[in-house]
């Protein structure tokens, strides 16, 4: 993101360059009064850089990708999770809580459901399991070791951390085509002061 804020603002610096060169009957005058953009374009730059990155990182996503997208967001912290289970082994359906209020399900409710409630101050930071075309068996491990997992055992195993002290699991997304297809996880520092420990 600082990049891409760079890379726009160096652009923007160099089209107004580009503006002062092919303005040759542009007085003195009209060209001081534009010289207060280009240092607020390079001021903003040398802010851009020196600011601290977001405490942010991304899992890429397991599976074979086919179906359609789905990503389960919330502006609170995930508070519980609902896993739908086919007998047989797939992940059907993922439902997050934030606060109190539920998501969307990515996938369907069909199958056995598995669901944890975690405690105050408890936070997903670890996603592993299996997968092959469809997600096989998921884990979802929290900071006080407790877990939740559903699904058999089969196909080619992942493990998803925050590359971050202190982070935890923000939201998903992925496709989904029947049952979930594919997932990716998204990591942040909730709790600024977490990262500090």
């Amino acid at each position: 993101m600082i990049y891409f804020t760079v890379f726009a603002l160096f652009a923007a610096f160099a089209a107004a360059e580009g503006q002062y060169s092919c303005a040759e009957k542009q007085s003195f005058h009209e060209r001081k009064q534009q010289l207060p953009l280009l240092h607020f374009l390079s001021s903003l730059c040398v802010f851009c850089v020196a600011v601290e990155p977001q405490h942010y990182s991304y899992s890429p996503s397991v599976g074979s990708a086919s179906g359609s997208e789905y990503s389960l967001t919330g502006t609170q912290r995930i508070t519980a999770v609902r896993v739908w289970e086919n007998y047989g082994g797939s992940i059907r359906g993922i439902q997050f809580r934030y606060g109190a209020v539920w998501s969307d399900v990515a996938g369907n409710t069909y199958g056995t459901l598995q669901e944890i409630e975690l405690w105050d101050g408890e936070s997903i930071v670890e996603v592993s399991g299996k997968y092959s075309y469809y997600l096989e068996y998921l884990i979802f491990t929290t900071n006080q070791g407790r877990f939740l997992h559903a699904g058999q055992p089969g196909g080619s195993s992942f493990n998803m951390y925050p590359s971050f002290e202190g982070a935890e699991l923000v939201f998903i997304s992925g496709r989904q085509n029947g049952a979930i297809t594919s997932l990716g996880a998204h990591w942040a520092v909730v709790d600024p002061s977490a990262a500090e420990h």
